[in-house]
């Protein structure tokens, strides 16, 4: 299939396979623009494209602002979650969509032109299931702690060595990715994404299409622009629920729901706590927080 910059066809050429795109939103009035914008300006033909929007009920200007989207662009459309998480407003997606490839994207991502394109040309080459690429982190708002914040999402320790954060120079085969771009077949050899996971959602399905013999794909090349919370509070806040979720999808799941290396941060600050429980308790203790490293 040979695809072009504007992603134009000739006569001679096969037609582009249709894409859907879901994204999950709620709250989301001061991102979701952006965000659809981005995607409407891809340069993947509208006539070859479904982009929906899937509202979660929000209490802002989400809902109105893809509306008004949807009223120049006729591909653009509201779904209405009323559960409100993430993975039940990609199930009602996947659901009512019709492409050969679907596509997730975040509503805190804005995507440069090629981005879709790239994702279905990468899985046709590749032979792969599922494709995903690089987020290039961003800050939200400026402040203090936003270079710090920034940093950390971006270093291997504290990302957990995930590879879509870190980058590379070559496309390679991965336990996850950010996102997805999942060919419509994978939903019917694998189900649809567990509605019991508020997060930690995607780490388990791509897991299980692992277990299941299909295959997802990194690529450098495929990038998108992630605008990261900055804020001191809503950081710690955002993070210590990511952590919590790292944990509980084993009370939903009978298999393993993540990758080990997810869990890494949890066993080092279990570490350093068990440490100072026992430098408090015991005479002499103390040493065992040398032993983990602090």
């Amino acid at each position: 299939m040979k695809v072009t910059s504007k992603m134009q066809t000739s006569p001679a050429e096969p037609e582009l396979p249709f894409i859907s795109i879901i994204v999950p939103c709620r709250n989301e009035g001061r991102f979701i623009g952006a965000c659809l914008q981005s995607i409407v300006d891809n340069g993947y033909p509208e006539g070859r494209l479904e982009v929906f929007a899937v509202d979660g009920e929000s209490d802002d200007d989400t809902p109105d602002t893809v509306q008004r989207l949807g009223k120049r662009y006729p591909c653009v459309r509201l779904l209405h979650n009323a559960r409100r998480v993430t993975p039940a407003a990609l199930n009602l997606g996947i659901g009512v969509s019709k492409g050969e490839y679907v596509l997730w994207m975040s509503a805190h991502n804005t995507y440069p032109q090629g981005y879709i394109a790239e994702c279905v040309t990468m899985a046709t080459r590749y032979g792969a299931d599922n494709v995903g690429g690089i987020i290039v982190t961003e800050a939200r708002d400026p402040g203090l702690f936003a270079p710090l914040i920034v940093a950390a999402l971006t270093h291997r320790f504290g990302v957990g060595n995930s590879p879509f954060r870190l980058g590379g120079d070559q496309a390679q085969w991965v336990d996850t990715v950010f996102g997805g771009c999942y060919r419509r077949d994978v939903f019917t050899r694998v189900g649809l994404f567990n509605e019991a996971l508020t997060r930690g959602q995607d780490i388990e399905f791509n897991l299980r299409l692992k277990r299941a013999g299909l295959r997802t794909l990194l690529v450098p090349s495929i990038r998108s622009v992630y605008l990261a919370r900055s804020r001191f509070g809503d950081f710690l806040r955002h993070n210590w629920i990511n952590g919590m979720w790292a944990v509980l999808p084993f009370l939903y799941v009978r298999h393993l729901p993540v990758g080990l290396r997810h869990l890494v941060p949890l066993e080092f600050v279990t570490a350093i706590a068990f440490g100072i429980g026992v430098g408090l308790a015991v005479e002499h203790g103390w040493w065992l927080l040398g032993v983990n490293g602090v």
